[in-house]
């Protein structure tokens, strides 16, 4: 039989409290997330299934209009489509899909939802996706930068411009590059009709298309990832574990690199991943300025149906992505800071 060690036991010195519960403590935590998650998800689901029934428009009058429709017809119609059933049945329809994987058939295209949603994934996160890694790496760097000059005239001119630029519009920011450009790039779709067959004329007419968008999000994404990370670092500048590296003869450049720079990166990684979760919902107003065949242009014409199943779907899979990519950065967080696991 196994005795537990008592406190005047001098084996029992040899044991870690924290390390005791680590282990349960982390399961716990990692269930509490999870569930976190999936009440969110649930939530979501019901909030948006009632706020899209709010949206003004018809989607019956918007399918037949310029065709001369009788009663008749538009009432069978809405017959097909559901949309005369209770509210309480359209919901219980729509929640036991989503678990078989059926999100439902568009009103307008008459195609699954789910399909719809798959083509326009991958342009969505080229476009969205490429802002948001230059704008890491740009961000980053000049909040490093910034904050190891605070003060400075580099530091007051970064800080302003990454502030302005955070301000401004997406769309706004669109149209003054379309204007600035004068059409030196593409400012429409994602594919130019004339170009050359083979994969690298192919690649190279894509990535011609992709600087405008691109660089409308990575000028205000990268504003937010230099300010976070210049703010993180300015809080552990006097830190007394940096004053001990110089004490011990550290070049400075070593100490910012080894000691500050990874203990304040940790604010910036539920940033970082919480835009990673935002990639699949795309922008939408920067997608419909350029024409970009994206999620976001896909839930911008949805709205002027509303085409209800797309608009849906759509938000349950930007909710999922975003709340799984949450929960992600709060468990990587744990790994990264030993305060989360022992608090």
């Amino acid at each position: 039989m196994t005795q537990a060690l008592s406190p005047s036991d001098p084996a029992s010195l040899l044991v870690d409290p924290d390390e005791q519960r680590s282990g349960t403590g982390t399961l716990r935590f990692v269930l509490t997330k999870v569930a976190e998650a999936v009440a969110s998800i649930l939530l979501v689901i019901v909030l948006g299934f009632l706020l899209f029934r709010l949206l003004p428009g018809d989607p019956v009058a918007f399918m037949v209009r310029e065709r001369p429709t009788d009663p008749a017809q538009i009432a069978e119609l809405r017959d097909r489509l559901g949309i005369d059933k209770p509210m309480l049945t359209q919901f219980w329809d729509y929640f036991t899909g989503l678990f078989r994987g059926d999100f439902g058939e568009s009103y307008i295209e008459r195609r699954p939802v789910l399909d719809m949603i798959g083509e326009r994934l991958w342009p969505t996160v080229l476009l969205v996706g490429s802002a948001t890694v230059l704008a890491v790496a740009i961000g980053l760097w000049l909040g490093i930068r910034a904050a190891w000059k605070r003060n400075s005239f580099f530091d007051r001119a970064q800080t302003g411009i990454a502030l302005t630029l955070w301000s401004v519009p997406q769309f706004w920011l669109g149209l003054i590059l379309l204007v600035a450009t004068g059409g030196l790039f593409p400012s429409r779709g994602m594919h130019s009709p004339d170009a050359a067959p083979g994969f690298l004329p192919q690649t190279l007419d894509v990535l011609h298309h992709l600087i405008l968008p691109c660089v409308t999000l990575l000028v205000v994404f990268y504003a937010q990832y230099m300010l976070v990370m210049r703010s993180s670092l300015l809080g552990e500048m006097n830190a007394d574990y940096l004053t001990t590296a110089r004490a011990k003869g550290l070049r400075e450049d070593l100490v910012r690199r080894r000691h500050a720079v990874p203990n304040a990166l940790l604010p910036t990684v539920t940033l970082v991943f919480m835009q990673f979760g935002m990639v699949v919902s795309g922008a939408v107003t920067v997608e419909a300025v350029f024409s970009w065949p994206g999620l976001g242009q896909l839930t911008y014409d949805a709205i002027h149906g509303p085409d209800l199943p797309v608009l849906q779907g759509v938000l349950v899979v930007l909710a999922s992505a975003v709340v799984l990519m949450n929960l992600f950065a709060e468990l990587l967080y744990r790994v990264l800071d030993p305060r989360v696991r022992t608090a």
